[in-house]
């Protein structure tokens, strides 16, 4: 099934579930938006052809997105007059989804089964359950880990402490042997 819309002076074919791309239009995002000129619809079965424009037919659309064309240059250019002008341009767009087709004041989509709203709310139940238990375990883990660490931490500024004490009541070697100079000039007096 497909109809053909027109809308900013073009005209677009869709179907529902497609996105689609049309000149700008006065609506925000998540907006319901119906395009009324519609000038042929097509189905399985039958084919409803405007003159210009069908009667009592509509397409709705949810707007997804506002967004900008590519910038286009446009440059004027005469020769031997010294005459050039370059300008910009970028198209604002509208991002359509397009939801459903009606025709003679009625939905062309099949009618869809509701589910048991019984049966999704227990799926829903159950789904949050094991969600619940996730987080649970994600914490668990996350404290085991946490007192590893400070374990850890706790351990070594034990070790560091022992160790400065240790380095304070030993007494410090007397530097006796002076160093080997570095250089060029130093490495004579080295071999020397």
């Amino acid at each position: 099934m497909f109809a053909v819309v027109e809308t900013g002076g073009k005209q677009y074919k869709v179907s529902p579930g497609q996105t689609l791309e049309v000149e700008k239009l006065p609506a925000e995002p998540g907006d319901t938006v119906e395009l009324g000129r519609v000038l042929l619809i097509s189905t399985e079965d039958q084919t409803l052809i405007g003159a210009p424009i069908l009667e009592d037919a509509k397409v709705v659309s949810r707007v997804a997105d506002l967004k900008r064309g590519p910038k286009l240059i446009i440059f004027r250019y005469k020769s031997k007059s010294r005459y050039r002008r370059k300008t910009g341009h970028r198209q604002d767009y509208t991002v359509l989804t397009i939801e459903d087709i009606w025709a003679n004041g009625a939905s062309l989509l099949p009618a869809k089964e509701e589910a048991e709203p019984e049966a999704e709310v227990e799926e829903a139940e159950a789904a949050s359950d094991v969600a619940k238990d996730e987080e649970e375990a994600a914490e668990e883990e996350a404290k085991a880990a946490e007192s590893e660490l400070t374990a850890k931490a706790d351990e070594e500024a034990a070790e560091r402490k022992k160790a400065a004490e240790a380095a304070e009541t030993t007494p410090a070697p007397e530097a006796s042997e002076e160093k080997p100079k570095r250089g060029r000039r130093a490495r004579k007096g080295n071999e020397e």
